[in-house]
């Protein structure tokens, strides 16, 4: 197995429009990362900001414009995806029509000319594995979008290489076939004990998936961290509402000191930042000042009644999720926040008062609260 070690990483597209001007587009940025032997690592990002762009990289499918790439202390930045000792999967299978699954899995061991003996036991067992032993004289027209993407893996798996790449390789499925391959994908890791990085844009696929999560914008790195890590102390603001379903409650107010303490005021409702959080506060040295407010919507309190520190707000949407609630509110001041209710913390009476227009009040202890400053959106405690 191997370990994977970026340094400096850069990407370049010349977009040159036809005219003596070239302009230069920088789609990955300064990429600094080290992947340990055997541990699974996820990109994770919104469309364009660079993380397939890294992984192609990585495989040798990208020339890299500034930087090193290296695998099991190799730097590889002049070798050909053949002598890296990868195996990759990709969003649209890239299966051979024309061939049997069994021929698909099989196709790159002939190619080494392996024995056909050797062929035969590699690819039977990658099939039992994956559960596709009775499609393997199958045509892949025949065969379902999950059972498609298996053969994908197999053809990958049998190769017995350094490093597993997959490129948002559920993203073609539906909701019920991801689920199912994401278990899937996580017992196939315990199975192959190898290095794998994985890329997606799907924040429940990084955070089910990987031991480390490196988060992207822009071509840069936001924050790298173990799932806990991102979800409890994001770095930035970008983190904070990438990571999580529905993304976080974000509020403008005021971080002040009192008697010795913090407050902080959103809607004008007074509320004492104490605890843990408080002393986080006061050894980041965080001062008085304008703030952008975090609060999760698993982490707001939802009440009936008006009380001190309670936000008086108005229903306008009741999305019914099944086991939970999750209820759209404005603020008196227009500012909508979204609050996840567990049906079962409800009576059967308040559940069906939730209809639009119902005046509710909210709210949220310090341990919950993420802050952020105004202008640079950087976590005033969980600093990068």
């Amino acid at each position: 197995m191997a370990s994977v070690k970026l340094t400096n990483v850069k990407k370049i597209y010349d977009s040159n429009d036809g005219s003596h001007r070239k302009d230069f587009v920088v789609a990955v940025h300064d990429f600094n990362l080290e992947i340990r032997d055997k541990e699974f690592v996820v990109f994770v990002g919104p469309s364009g900001c660079g993380k397939s762009t890294t992984l192609r990289m990585i495989a040798g499918l990208e020339d890299i414009s500034e930087g090193t790439v290296e695998i099991d202390g190799q730097v590889v930045n002049d070798l050909q995806p053949k002598d890296r000792d990868i195996a990759m999967v990709f969003q649209n299978y890239a299966l051979y029509p024309h061939m049997t699954v069994y021929d698909n899995i099989a196709f790159s061991l002939r190619l080494k000319k392996m024995p056909e003996d050797e062929v035969y036991e590699r690819v039977t067992k990658a099939a039992e594995i994956l559960g596709i032993t009775d499609y393997l004289m199958r045509k892949p027209r025949a065969l379902s979008g999950g059972q498609r993407q298996r053969v994908a893996i197999g053809r990958a798996m049998v190769r017995d290489s350094k490093v597993f790449l997959m490129d948002e390789p559920l993203s073609n499925l539906d909701a019920k076939l991801r689920n199912q391959m994401r278990a899937e994908i996580i017992l196939l890791r315990q199975k192959l004990d190898t290095t794998f990085i994985y890329v997606t844009h799907d924040q429940t696929e990084a955070m089910t998936l990987g031991d480390r999560i490196v988060i992207m914008k822009d071509g840069f790195i936001m924050q790298v961290g173990t799932p806990a890590e991102v979800f409890d102390k994001p770095q930035n603001l970008f983190v904070a509402e990438f990571i999580g379903a529905p993304k976080m409650n974000i509020m403008a107010t005021t971080l002040s000191k009192k008697n010795g303490g913090y407050v902080v005021s959103p809607f004008g409702v007074e509320m004492p930042v104490d605890g843990e959080k408080g002393e986080e506060l006061k050894a980041a040295g965080a001062a008085g000042q304008e703030i952008l407010l975090g609060v999760r919507p698993e982490h707001v309190s939802l009440y009936f009644e008006a009380g001190a520190g309670r936000i008086p707000c108005t229903l306008e949407v009741n999305e019914m999720m099944g086991s939970e609630l999750h209820l759209h509110v404005n603020t008196d001041d227009g500012t909508r926040l979204i609050v996840r209710v567990p049906t079962i913390n409800l009576t059967t009476a308040q559940r069906d008062s939730l209809t639009a227009g119902k005046k509710l009040y909210v709210g949220f202890e310090s341990r919950v609260m993420h802050f952020f400053g105004k202008e640079s959106e950087e976590n005033l405690i969980y600093k990068g």
